[in-house]
């Protein structure tokens, strides 16, 4: 089923008092909720072609405001100094320069480098970049329920590989 353009358009506006009722539940103050929509249509209007008929538009222009507010969040953050900090240079991970901790550190990127795809990058989005479940969840375009199970999965591998000093299995 095929929609064009101006039926598209349609649409969206139609569904434009729900977008800023939810916009505005997000950002907690009118023109916040007035820029972000602002900014969610025009990112519609543009990619309008990758809106699947098949689904609802609501649902699908609900994520575009999200999504666009996931962003606008994290932008903020970085302007107030509290945005992401490259790995060697965040104080919360330096660690003494101890040659036993050194190789600790070089064994677990050996280790989660010696793990299976799936499970490595949920690992390595949630516990190195900080995303929560739900994002990576999205990110990676699988359940929720498959995120956590990966990432327990992987936990349960790395913390056996490195106690027993095995290989990780695949």
């Amino acid at each position: 089923m095929a929609i064009t353009p101006d039926q598209f358009k349609a649409d969206m506006i139609s569904l434009l008092p729900r977008l800023r009722r939810f916009a505005l539940s997000l950002t907690r103050s009118g023109p916040d909720a007035d820029d972000l929509l602002q900014e969610a249509v025009t990112t519609a209007l543009q990619k309008w072609q990758q809106y699947d008929p098949s689904q609802p538009l609501d649902r699908w222009m609900f994520r575009v405001v999200r999504n666009h507010w996931i962003s606008e969040v994290r932008k903020r953050k970085v302007r107030q100094g509290e945005g992401q900090v490259a790995a060697e240079d965040a104080v919360e991970l330096q660690v003494e320069n101890r040659n036993e901790d050194m190789m600790t550190a070089q064994q677990v990127r050996r280790k989660v480098a010696d793990l299976d795809e799936d499970l490595a990058q949920p690992l390595m989005l949630v516990c190195a970049e900080g995303y929560s479940y739900r994002e990576t969840s999205e990110m990676l375009d699988i359940p929720i329920g498959t995120v956590m199970s990966r990432i327990h999965r992987a936990r349960k591998l790395l913390i056996s590989s490195l106690s027993d000093g095995e290989r990780v299995l695949q």
